[in-house]
C-alpha cells in the first residue's frame, strides 16, 4: 500500500497506477481465495490505485469465476477498473483453456484482459492472442482492429 500511495504521490494523474496479485508467487497465505480482498481493494484504492489486478478464474489454484465477479464488482464500486490476468504460462495453454479463461474474464466483469508472455521467447503465442479476442469480441471485431492503423 506505501509504494501505492508514494507512487500517486510522484505522478499524480499523470499516469495510470496498476497494483494487485496475478498470482500466489509461493506465498501460501496469498494464493486461492486468499489472494485480495475487500479490505486490500479499498486500501490500493484509497492509496490511488486506478487499476486493481488479479487472477483471472482457473488461472490459480481455489479462484473461481464467483470469486473474481465480487472482487470484480467491490473494484468498480470503490471507482476503479478491474483487470483480469493469465500470469500462470498458461497463455501457452490450447486454444480451448484460452477461450475458457477469455469467456470467465468477460463473465466476471473484466474491465482490461491481460494475457502473459510465457510463450515463445517472452510473448504468448500469437494465435492464442487471437482466440481470446475473437472469444470475447468476435472475428468482425477482431480483424478489423488487426487491420487498422496505429496512426487512427
Amino acid at each position: 500500500m506505501t509504494a501505492v500511495r508514494e507512487s500517486k504521490r510522484i505522478v499524480g494523474d499523470e499516469l495510470f497506477i496498476i497494483a494487485g496479485k496475478m498470482h500466489g508467487a509461493g506465498v501460501t497465505n496469498e494464493s486461492g481465495s486468499d489472494i485480495t480482498s475487500e479490505s486490500t481493494i479499498k486500501d490500493l484504492v484509497e492509496g490511488g490505485a486506478d487499476v486493481i489486478l488479479m487472477p483471472s478464474p482457473g488461472t490459480v489454484p481455489g479462484v473461481s469465476v464467483e470469486d473474481v465477479r465480487n472482487w470484480t464488482s467491490y473494484i468498480h464500486e470503490a471507482g476503479a477498473l478491474a483487470m483480469l490476468t493469465i500470469g500462470t504460462s498458461q497463455e501457452g495453454a490450447s486454444k480451448d483453456t484460452i477461450r475458457q479463461i477469455a469467456l470467465q474474464n468477460k463473465m466476471a466483469g473484466a474491465d482490461i484482459h491481460h494475457i502473459g508472455d510465457a510463450g515463445y521467447n517472452g510473448v504468448a503465442i500469437p494465435e492464442n492472442i487471437m482466440e481470446y479476442s475473437i472469444a470475447i469480441r468476435g472475428k468482425r471485431h477482431t480483424y478489423v482492429r488487426m487491420a487498422r492503423s496505429i496512426n487512427r
